[in-house]
């Protein structure tokens, strides 16, 4: 055992779940795709049409700048997860529909944390930033 892995039990005796300081963990990657603000976007924007769906262009759309290589590359991510559901009408062009699974609208509640902490702390952020560069400027 190394001095960072005692006192900490294997990813073995936790059954499944993650250690996010296990380098060879998954959870570091997963917390890399559920960071993004677009996976963000999309869970908001599917959570509040639960449990109706939403076509791809409405999301785009709700979804300002996003671009539909993003969008298409975020919900490609969130089906393989799990976390979205998605639906085709065989229509010409092709209808698509999305939907947040039920372990999609689980992790709303804790996104929606981290937006309201991002939009309530967001002023202190620039203005740290902002004295950082001043500072960085004048050394």
């Amino acid at each position: 055992m190394t001095p960072s892995t005692v006192g900490r039990p294997s990813r073995g005796s936790r059954g499944n779940r993650g250690d996010l300081f296990d380098p060879e963990c998954p959870t570091r990657r997963l917390l890399d795709r559920i960071g993004t603000k677009w996976m963000s976007m999309a869970v908001k924007v599917l959570a509040e049409a639960s449990p109706e769906e939403v076509r791809f262009a409405e999301l785009q759309r709700r979804m300002a700048g996003v671009s539909q290589k993003m969008l298409s590359v975020t919900l490609q991510a969130m089906t393989r997860d799990g976390l979205v559901g998605r639906r085709v009408e065989p229509t010409v062009p092709p209808r698509v529909y999305y939907r947040l699974t039920p372990l999609g609208l689980s992790l709303e509640g804790p996104l929606a944390m981290v937006r309201a902490w991002a939009e309530e702390h967001m002023a202190e952020i620039d203005g740290a930033n902002r004295r950082s560069q001043d500072e960085a400027a004048t050394d």
